[in-house]
Formats: C-alpha cells, sequence, structure tokens
C-alpha cells in the first residue's frame, strides 16, 4: 500500500488580521479611526491586523462593532452560496445599455477582491474608452476582438489571453462578424 501523506492542518486559531484590515481598508478607515471607534490602541490594533497578536472576544466583538459587521465575519466560512456558482443557474448582469451578456463567475462572499464574468460580446459592438483601479485579464474563448491599450493595438483571437493594469486607457471592439465570447478577470470587483 502506498504511504498516505497527510493533510496539512492549520495549527492554532484561523488568522483574522487580514479579515479586519481588508474589511477597514474596504470601508476607507485609518487605523486611528478604527481604534476610536473600537476603544483598542493603534498599536494593538496594528499587530491584530498583522496576525502577531489575538483579540479577545471583548476586543472582537468590539472591532466588529466599528466595522459595521458581526464578529462571525471574522471566525466563520462563507456558506456554500458565496464560494459555489452553478453553471444550471446563471446570474446575468446588466452593465451599460448595449447588448452585451455578461455572466457573473465569481462567489458573492464579502472580501472577495477580483470579480471573473463571461462575456458574449455581439458583431459590431465598440465599447468606450475605460480606466479603473486594479488589474484586469482577458481570455478570448470564440472569436477575434480589437483591444487598445494606450496607444497599443493589437487583435485576440480564440486562446489569446491579454493581462493589464488597468489604470491604462481602453477600449475593445468586435468588428467582426461573429459572436465574442471572452472570459474577464479583474480586480476590485465590479459589484
Amino acid at each position: 500500500m502506498p504511504p498516505v501523506s497527510p493533510a496539512v492542518a492549520p495549527s492554532g486559531p484561523p488568522p483574522i488580521g487580514a479579515a479586519i484590515r481588508d474589511r477597514r481598508r474596504r470601508l476607507g478607515m485609518t487605523l486611528q479611526a478604527l481604534a476610536d471607534a473600537s476603544g483598542l490602541s493603534v498599536p494593538f490594533l496594528s499587530q491584530v491586523e498583522r496576525n502577531l497578536a489575538m483579540p479577545s472576544l471583548v476586543s472582537l466583538t468590539s472591532i466588529a462593532g466599528a466595522l459595521g459587521v458581526e464578529m462571525s465575519y471574522f471566525v466563520g466560512a462563507p456558506s456554500a452560496g458565496q464560494i459555489v456558482r452553478r453553471g444550471d443557474e446563471p446570474e446575468y448582469l446588466q452593465l451599460g445599455g448595449a447588448p452585451v451578456v455578461y455572466t457573473l463567475l465569481s462567489g458573492r462572499h464579502e472580501e472577495r477582491k477580483m470579480e471573473a464574468l463571461l462575456i458574449a460580446i455581439p458583431p459590431g459592438i465598440s465599447s468606450p474608452v475605460a480606466h479603473r483601479e486594479g488589474e484586469g485579464f482577458w481570455y478570448i474563448m470564440e472569436g477575434e476582438i480589437e483591444m487598445w491599450l494606450g496607444q497599443e493595438h493589437f487583435l485576440l483571437r480564440a486562446g489569446d489571453s491579454a493581462h493589464f493594469d488597468q489604470r491604462h486607457p481602453y477600449r475593445m471592439r468586435n468588428g467582426s462578424e461573429r459572436e465574442v465570447r471572452m472570459l474577464w478577470v479583474g480586480t476590485p470587483p465590479l459589484l
């Protein structure tokens, strides 16, 4: 019988510092603002965010209250509906007025850092010039699409991908006579 590798189990309590830091940043709060709202010190909160200190239940309750969430937000696992998206239950988004079909692929957990969409772009559709914080990743599944990033022009065909900083102006156009199907993954999330 071949040897069995033991499962790697985390030792000790789960690190919650990153969840606290991410929530604080998403709300645009400084450590000082969190300290003022929670009644805890900035040095202590800094240590908690770096997983160098573990808050007591009383301190975690104060942090959760200051960040507008329940304490379970930091210690509970997301529900299955926030993690898994079933192919036979698609969720479509309406973004803009164009006849483009956006199918949401990513989960709905609160602190996600990216969004994933399956996009169907009819022939003749062009997007306006856009730019936003974060990264964009496009993978062309079917068809071909023109892409402009700054002054650069690219023709992307099935199997091609583009990974770029979305702070630079970009746009796309389906100048072909076929629908384009592409996977879009970007940060930060759209919704």
